[in-house]
C-alpha cells in the first residue's frame, strides 16, 4: 500500500506487563509456566471488555470459540484462529524465526490455559521486507500444536473464495488493545464489523469503520490484533476469509482506527489445505 503510514499490529507483551505492573524485567519462556500464567492473569483480570479501538463490543460466543491468543518469547503477542484441533492460523510476521511461541485460551472462569507449539510453517512467499514496505505479501502462517486444543475451542472453516465488493461487511475479532499505546487494554477478545473499501482484491483488503470511513478515528485493529481472523458471516456461520496484517490511523496516518489491512486467504487457501494435510491435521 504505497504512501500509507502502515504499521504491523503485533504488540509487545513484555513491555505491556512492565508498564502495567512496574516490573523491572519480564520472565522469558525459560521460567516456570506457572509464572507466565500469573503474568497472563494479571494482564487480563482487570481489563474492561469494551472495544477494539473505536468502541466495539466484546466478541460474542460465535466468534470467541474460534480465536486464540499467541504469545512469543520476545515479548510480542498476536491473535490467531483454530482451523483444526491441533492447528492455528495467524499472520506470518507474528511468528518470525528466533523465538518460541505458546498459545493461550481461557476456560469458563477466564483462567488461562496454555498449549505448546510444536512447529511454525510460514508461507514460502512471505517476505517481511515487502510487508514493511507497505506492499502485499503472503502474510499467513500455521502453528502445529503439540496436543489438541481444549474442547471449548472450535476450529473455524476457511471461507470459499468469492469476490469481495466495496461495502461488504466483515467481522474482525482479536485480542489487541482498545486504546493505542495503552498495553493494559489488550488481552480481551473484541470484535468489530468493518466494511471493505478501495479496490478489494485477492492479495489485500482494506477495511474501515462504516461510520468513520477512514477519515476520522473509528473501529479498527490495533496492537495485538495481527493474525486475527477476518470472518465471512454467511447465515450465522462464520468462515475465515483472511487475517489481519496492518493498520493505519485516519487519513493514512500512523496508528489505529483508520484502515485495517487484511491478507485474504483466496490466493493461499491451497497452501493452507496442503500444509494441513502434510501435518496430519483435519480441516472442518
Amino acid at each position: 500500500m504505497t504512501g500509507a503510514r502502515v504499521r504491523c499490529v503485533t504488540g509487545g507483551l513484555a513491555s505491556t506487563l512492565r508498564r502495567r505492573f512496574a516490573l523491572a524485567s519480564t520472565p522469558r519462556f525459560k521460567c516456570p509456566m506457572k509464572i507466565i500464567a500469573l503474568l497472563i492473569v494479571l494482564l487480563t483480570s482487570t481489563i474492561a471488555a469494551d472495544a477494539m479501538v473505536g468502541g466495539a463490543p466484546a466478541a460474542d460466543k460465535a466468534a470467541a470459540q474460534h480465536v486464540v491468543l499467541i504469545i512469543g518469547s520476545r515479548g510480542n503477542f498476536c491473535s490467531g484462529a483454530a482451523v483444526a484441533r491441533n492447528l492455528v492460523l495467524t499472520a506470518a510476521h507474528c511468528v518470525l524465526p528466533g523465538a518460541d511461541y505458546k498459545l493461550v485460551d481461557y476456560d469458563g472462569a477466564h483462567r488461562p490455559r496454555f498449549a505448546d507449539v510444536l512447529g511454525v510453517w510460514r508461507h514460502p512467499r512471505f517476505n517481511l521486507a515487502t510487508l514493511l514496505a507497505h506492499r502485499a505479501t503472503a502474510d499467513v502462517a500455521l502453528l502445529k500444536l503439540a496436543a489438541p486444543l481444549h474442547a471449548g475451542v472450535v476450529p473455524a472453516p476457511l471461507a470459499e473464495p468469492r469476490p469481495i465488493e466495496v461495502g461488504d461487511r466483515i467481522l474482525v475479532s482479536g485480542f489487541g488493545v482498545s486504546m493505542r499505546g495503552d498495553g493494559k487494554t489488550g488481552g480481551t477478545l473484541r470484535s468489530a464489523v468493518l466494511v471493505a473499501t478501495g479496490h478489494p482484491g485477492t492479495l489485500q483488503l482494506r477495511l474501515v469503520d462504516p461510520l468513520g470511513k477512514g477519515e476520522r478515528a473509528g473501529l479498527g485493529a490495533c496492537t495485538g490484533d495481527s493474525g486475527a481472523p477476518a470472518f465471512d458471516d454467511r447465515g450465522g456461520r462464520l468462515a475465515i476469509l483472511g487475517v489481519v496484517s496492518w493498520s493505519t490511523g485516519p487519513h493514512l496516518a500512523a496508528g489505529c482506527g483508520g484502515l485495517t489491512g487484511v491478507t485474504p486467504l483466496a490466493a493461499y487457501r491451497a497452501w493452507i489445505v496442503k500444509t494441513a494435510r502434510k501435518l496430519g491435521s483435519s480441516l472442518p
